[in-house]
């Protein structure tokens, strides 16, 4: 009796091995929904971005939206053009990671090889808050603080401008490159630090030349993500870059990102159904190549280069 209900010498009769072994199933049932919401959501994305952008490009060339350099879709004569949207959204995306990739760097080899347990407990939650800030106050504060002093220094500058933004933005992905920089250095080995001590090399020789290189693989995908991060980036290019598509490198003029030119045209400007309310599924569709296109590469990234020690 006591095998088929419980327990024989401690260990879970066949009763209790049934019982146990079904709510393992269940258990792994309702895991695996939990995950599929997130694929099922993505795929969902993806279905509706190919069958509004196919209607899109039912009506507009793919070649004339690539190579066109004149975007004016909610303007007579209409033009479908791209290219000024894509330059401005990189545009910003490269003064973001001028910013913010040193800064994040430096901040990472100081967390992982200066600091002492006691400051590296206090400084990298604080660092981390401004990940925690809304992107509408960046936005706010690049246009009302950053944008006047740009403008003190280069009175041409626009009132809305991209380098207002991309100093903002930079600012806002720091975290991400530090806290992902600083986790693939601190998985390097102490011993490979306390070689490099050993054949006399400095503290800062250690960091650079010995901890950087062996944790590089982790830092580029950091810096890949964080630069994809930046051109999906919304709120801080609408409020601050301007709304004007130019096909621009100068960061002191005014430029409308692919994300920004979504977020004004969802508005309502534009009645659904028509080519001009598909132009946003198509610029999505471009945005979301991008950034798979950068996803992939850094997980391609960190599987080529991965240093494993044993």
């Amino acid at each position: 009796m006591r095998a088929e209900s419980g327990e024989v010498g401690g260990f879970p009769g066949e009763v209790g091995l049934r019982r146990r072994h079904g709510t393992e199933r269940v258990v792994g049932i309702i895991l695996f929904l939990f995950s599929a919401v997130s694929i099922l959501t993505t795929v969902g994305i993806v279905g509706v971005l190919l069958v509004e952008s196919a209607g899109f490009f039912a009506q507009i060339s793919p070649f004339e939206f690539l190579t066109g350099t004149d975007w004016t879709p909610l303007f007579r004569p209409a033009r479908f053009g791209v290219l000024p949207l894509l330059v401005g959204s990189l545009l910003i995306a490269g003064g973001a990671a001028l910013v913010a990739l040193p800064l994040g760097l430096a901040a990472a080899i100081y967390l992982s090889e200066y600091a002492d347990g006691r400051v590296r407990r206090i400084i990298k939650p604080v660092l981390e808050i401004l990940a925690g800030i809304p992107t509408v106050v960046y936005g706010y504060f690049a246009l009302l603080f950053v944008t006047p002093i740009l403008r003190s220094i280069f009175p041409s500058t626009d009132p809305f401008n991209a380098a207002s933004a991309s100093i903002v933005m930079g600012i806002m992905i720091i975290p991400m490159v530090s806290s992902l920089s600083e986790d693939a250095m601190s998985a390097v080995p102490r011993a490979l630090r306390e070689g490099a001590y050993a054949l006399g090399a400095t503290k800062y020789e250690v960091a650079t030349r010995t901890v950087v290189p062996a944790a590089l693989s982790g830092i580029i995908a950091s810096f890949i993500l964080a630069i994809s991060r930046a051109i999906g980036e919304t709120m801080i290019v609408t409020i601050a870059a301007g709304a004007q598509p130019a096909l621009t490198l100068n960061p002191l003029r005014g430029v409308q990102t692919m994300t920004a030119y979504i977020a004004q045209t969802s508005m309502g400007e534009a009645a659904h159904g028509t080519v001009e309310y598909r132009t946003i599924f198509a610029v999505g569709l471009a945005l979301f190549a991008i950034t798979l296109t950068m996803n992939v590469v850094s997980v391609f990234v960190l599987r080529r280069f991965r240093e494993v020690y044993e």
